[in-house]
């Protein structure tokens, strides 16, 4: 088979391996549409996991089962699922504890281009899949369905993490396709003001429409004078963290209320160490809580954001800015992710339906 691949650390290409195989609580998928996210750029031009050699590429997708194992139960060749970018295995001790993301080992839920190859192939193995699958919903379409890989799911959890209450003023540093999904969360949740960080008009707009109440550009100083001249100085009650690098920490944690809690979902691509300002943490003592974690994957998480579509509570279309069709455009999709043009908020690559 075919597939798009990390050839090395800066280098991608297309590449030919056998077909997986199917275990007997598995499935073996080919893709309906496939998206890029800026994790597979962090991966192949920031070697954020360390060199992968003939990997394929890619975490985002819906697709279509072709083969089920022996002891899958609710799928079938011809299902028309949805797949999350995490795929726990269900049956681990860490998933028992609370922390399926983390089955196996730290991060060891995001099996896709990081353990095992991904998902830009003709095919590609889903582990657990009566765990991992979910049912397209009747009616939605193959793009939209790609946002439910990670792009929701991951900017949901940021707002979990923060634990964004009634009338909370939050703060979500980067707007990007996750950041605008961590915007949309915060409202949903009861926030009573969504001040935004970022600089793309598109990506503002976008804020806009999903809550985002003010907005604050890095490039017209510190992010957090900005924070506390909007608040009088109060700082704000939350924070998620879904864009920027490892210096994003010190603004949150400087913006931040003491008793505060800011829930970070952004993968930090490069750096050593995070520096945590400590006079403005407290000296130790703030309650100033930190909380960073992969997204949760499974079946019932992909069911139930489906249905935040299907019942018109969540319009997930402004994130798709640039649809493409056919395998051929993998490589542009991935280069778009890379530039990250003015206009570009997400490319996703259709191969039918």
């Amino acid at each position: 088979m075919r597939g798009y691949a990390m050839l090395k650390i800066g280098e991608v290409g297309w590449i030919e391996k056998d077909r997986p195989a199917c275990g007997p609580m598995d499935a073996i998928c080919k893709p309906l549409a496939l998206a890029i996210c800026t994790s597979d750029v962090h991966t192949v031009w920031e070697g954020a996991i360390g060199e992968r050699h003939n990997m394929i590429l890619g975490h985002e997708g819906c697709a279509e089962v072709v083969e089920v194992g022996s002891m899958v139960k609710d799928f079938k060749p011809g299902d028309r699922v949805l797949v999350p970018a995490i795929t726990p295995d269900w049956n681990s001790l860490e998933a028992q504890g609370g922390y399926s993301m983390h089955s196996g080992g730290m991060l060891a839920g995001w099996k896709f281009s990081n353990f095992k190859d991904g998902v830009f192939a003709e095919y590609f193995h889903v582990n657990d899949a009566d765990g991992n699958l979910a049912l397209i919903p009747e009616g939605m379409n193959t793009v939209d369905a790609c946002m439910l890989s990670d792009m929701v799911p991951t900017g949901f959890h940021g707002v979990e993490l923060a634990d964004v209450q009634f009338g909370d003023v939050v703060l979500v540093i980067g707007i990007g396709p996750v950041g605008l999904m961590a915007v949309a969360g915060t409202n949903m949740r009861g926030a009573s003001r969504i001040i935004a960080v970022g600089t793309r008009p598109v990506c503002i707009e976008a804020a806009k429409k999903y809550g985002a109440t003010d907005f604050i550009s890095y490039k017209k100083g510190p992010i957090e004078e900005q924070v506390l001249e909007l608040t009088g100085g109060k700082g704000v009650d939350r924070v998620v963290i879904a864009g920027g690098t490892v210096a994003s920490f010190e603004p949150a944690v400087k913006s931040l209320k003491p008793g505060g809690k800011i829930g970070n979902v952004n993968y930090l691509g490069s750096g050593t160490y995070i520096n945590i300002p400590r006079a403005e943490w407290g000296v130790g003592m703030g309650h100033k809580q930190i909380n960073g974690g992969l997204m949760p994957g499974g079946r019932l998480r992909m069911e139930k954001l489906a249905r935040l579509i299907t019942s018109g509570k969540l319009d997930v279309a402004p994130l798709s800015t640039h649809v493409f069709e056919g395998w051929e455009h993998l490589p542009e999709a991935l280069q778009l992710m890379k530039d990250k043009p003015a206009e570009l908020i997400k490319p996703v690559v259709k191969i039918s339906g």
